[in-house]
């Protein structure tokens, strides 16, 4: 018997919700009161940053989306955003799969997604011996009330 991998599936769902908001965003612009905060794992291996992103950051960083960014794109693995540090253009490749949470506090909304989702999927039950029916002595006998019962 296999398992289904709710973790997986869910985590795709969430996933689909930020990669939507990001394609309307890069489709329309973000209007105010709205902001994302995007935290993303920088040690991904997919994550593209600059090496001075990368050393100021080694672990995690978190980017705010508002009403000033440049070529905003977004594909099924990840997006790709301009935006400026220190007065530096720097150019960002953030995978999916290396987002840690999503929110637009304006709204009051927000996402976190637990690294290797997988390993909280549920697990296989254990391979055991079929439970005995109730109302048995465990070796297919069936114990019958009657015989405990005064006459």
């Amino acid at each position: 018997m296999s398992c289904i991998p709710y973790g997986t599936y869910a985590r795709e769902a969430l996933l689909g919700v930020v990669r939507r908001v990001l394609e309307d965003a890069a489709r329309e612009g973000i209007h105010p009161p709205h902001n994302f905060f995007i935290t993303f794992r920088t040690d991904h291996p997919e994550t593209k940053i600059s090496d001075f992103l990368r050393e100021s950051y080694p672990d995690q960083m978190t980017i705010v989306l508002e009403c000033q960014f440049l070529d905003l794109c977004i594909n099924e693995h990840g997006f790709s955003v301009s935006l400026s540090f220190n007065g530096v253009q720097e150019k960002l490749f953030i995978p999916f799969g290396g987002l840690t949470s999503f929110s637009d506090p304006s709204v009051k909304f927000g996402l976190q997604f637990l690294p290797d989702f997988e390993t909280y999927d549920v697990p296989s039950p254990p391979s055991s011996e079929p439970p005995t029916p109730s109302g048995t002595n465990g070796e297919g006998n069936i114990v019958k009330l009657e015989s405990f019962r005064k006459k």
